[in-house]
C-alpha cells in the first residue's frame, strides 16, 4: 500500500489528508495519506528517512518549505524560482521535489474567472511574503504586464521587486488607495483576515467594477475581503479552490492517477472548514 503524507509544525488543522483520502476512495487506491508533525529540528531527518517510514513522498507545510528545498536532490523549474518546495517524492532513492502553490492558484483562477490573464494587466498583491512571492512568479509567467507588491515592511516588498525584475514594483501597505483604481487584479497574501488574525483593514472604493479579487485564505471561507468585494459586484475566488488544485501534481506523483477537482470534493472540504 502506498503511503504519502503531510509535513509541518503546527500539522493538526491540514485538509490535504481529507482531500487525499477522498481521491483514493474515487480511484480504489489501496493507499492512504496522513499528517506528521515534526519540529523544525527533526525535519532534516524526517525527510531523509522518508523510504525507511513507508512513505512514497510527502506534502511539506509551513514551516519547513525552505528548508525542504534545500535537502532535495533534484528540483523543477517552480521550485528552484522560490527557493521552496511543497511536494516532494521519491524517484530512484533520490528526493525530487516542486512547488506546486503557484500552479494551484492559477489554476483556480483558471476554473473561477477563463480567461483572466487577457483582462490583467496589472496585478496589486497585498503582502511581501513565501505565498506572495509565489504569486508574483505565478502572475509573471501568465504575462501580467505591470504587478505592485504591497507591504507593511516596504524592505520585503522592495526585495521581491528587485528579485523579479522592472515589471514589479513596491510599495507600502498605506499607499494600497492609491494603487486601487488602476488594478485588475487584487490578491492577499497576508494572514489578515484569517481565522484567529486581525481583520485586513481595506476600502474597496477606488477599485474598478471589473476587477477580480482573490484572498488565499480559506478558514474563513470568505473572508471580509470576499464578502466585501461579492457585495460591490466584483467577482471574487477564495483560497479553497488553491488549496486543492495544489494538491493535484503530489497525488499523480505518488499514486500515478489525475484526480480531478470537482463540486463535491469542493463542498467536503468547505462543510469541514465551516464545522470547524
Amino acid at each position: 500500500m502506498k503511503r504519502a503524507c503531510i509535513v509541518g509544525w503546527p500539522v493538526k488543522h491540514s485538509r490535504s489528508p481529507m482531500i487525499h483520502r477522498y481521491w483514493l476512495a474515487e480511484h480504489k487506491i489501496a493507499g492512504d495519506y496522513v499528517q506528521e508533525s515534526v519540529e523544525p529540528a527533526d525535519f532534516a531527518r524526517f525527510l531523509r528517512g522518508l523510504a525507511d517510514r513507508g512513505y512514497v513522498g510527502c506534502n511539506v507545510t509551513l514551516p519547513h518549505k525552505e528548508a525542504a528545498f534545500g535537502l532535495l536532490d533534484e528540483v523543477d523549474p517552480s521550485a528552484a524560482a522560490l527557493g521552496a518546495a511543497n511536494t516532494i517524492w521519491l524517484a530512484d532513492g533520490r528526493l525530487h521535489g516542486t512547488n506546486s502553490d503557484v500552479s494551484g492558484f492559477l489554476s483556480s483562477l483558471d476554473a473561477e474567472v477563463p480567461g483572466w490573464p487577457d483582462l490583467t494587466g496589472h496585478g496589486l498583491v497585498l503582502g511581501a511574503g513565501g505565498a506572495a512571492r509565489g504569486i508574483v512568479h505565478g502572475l509573471l509567467s501568465r504575462r501580467v504586464e505591470t504587478i505592485t507588491v504591497a507591504n507593511r515592511s516596504l524592505g520585503k516588498a522592495e526585495a521581491i521587486a528587485a528579485e523579479f525584475g522592472p515589471r514589479v514594483r513596491a510599495i507600502g501597505l498605506n499607499e494600497v488607495a492609491r494603487a486601487l483604481p488602476t488594478a485588475d487584479l487584487l490578491v492577499n497574501t497576508t494572514a489578515l483576515g484569517m481565522a484567529g488574525q486581525p481583520p485586513l483593514d481595506l476600502a474597496l472604493d477606488g477599485l474598478k467594477a471589473t476587477a477580480i479579487v482573490t484572498d488565499i485564505v480559506y478558514v474563513p471561507l470568505e473572508t471580509e475581503l470576499i464578502v466585501q468585494a461579492a457585495a460591490r459586484g466584483h467577482r471574487t475566488v477564495g483560497g479553497l479552490g488553491m488549496l486543492l488544485y495544489q494538491a493535484i501534481p503530489g497525488f499523480i506523483r505518488w499514486f500515478g492517477v489525475t484526480p480531478v477537482v470537482t463540486r463535491d470534493l469542493y463542498d467536503l472540504v468547505a462543510a469541514d472548514v465551516r464545522g470547524s
